[in-house]
């Protein structure tokens, strides 16, 4: 079992149907629309996630699992960074339909307790972005550095 402080939990309702929001994550143009600069994916298990979030910091990990427009989980680190190597942590993401949209559970588990915070800020910062993008608004430009992350 692992530590709680390795875990960044977000759950929000998002006025959006499931669809549209496993789009924004798995699509590498629509990704760039709310987190990125570039993205490769390969959405399917074993397939590659590589997002280079801010031209200096680089997501690399594998997909695991990809359930269409209900649940994605993915391994995810950082290029060039010793504490959280690529494909290091675990991101786990379920879309569930509701009356009004749709209830998005995120999990990052297997974070080392150091960099818990950098993460949540990241994770708060970039997934309000998603929320915002997908309900039709336009997130403006993303202007706030994904620090933290540096080896």
């Amino acid at each position: 079992m692992m530590d709680e402080p390795t875990v960044f939990r977000r759950e929000m309702r998002i006025p959006a149907p499931p669809a549209t929001i496993f789009a924004f994550l798995t699509d590498p143009q629509k990704i760039l629309r709310w987190m990125g600069n570039s993205a490769t994916f390969e959405p399917q298990p074993g397939g590659l996630y590589l997002l280079d979030v801010d031209g200096s910091n680089v997501v690399r990990g594998a997909f695991r699992e990809v359930v269409p427009v209900h649940r994605l989980v993915y391994s995810f680190g950082w290029d060039g960074n010793a504490e959280v190597p690529p494909g290091s942590s675990q991101v786990e993401i379920d879309l569930i339909e509701q009356p009004d949209g749709t209830l998005m559970r995120m999990t990052h588990s297997g974070l080392p307790p150091s960099a818990l915070p950098a993460h949540a800020k990241g994770w708060t910062h970039y997934l309000d972005r998603l929320a915002s993008v997908a309900a039709g608004r336009d997130p403006a430009a993303d202007k706030t550095p994904c620090d933290g992350h540096e080896a």
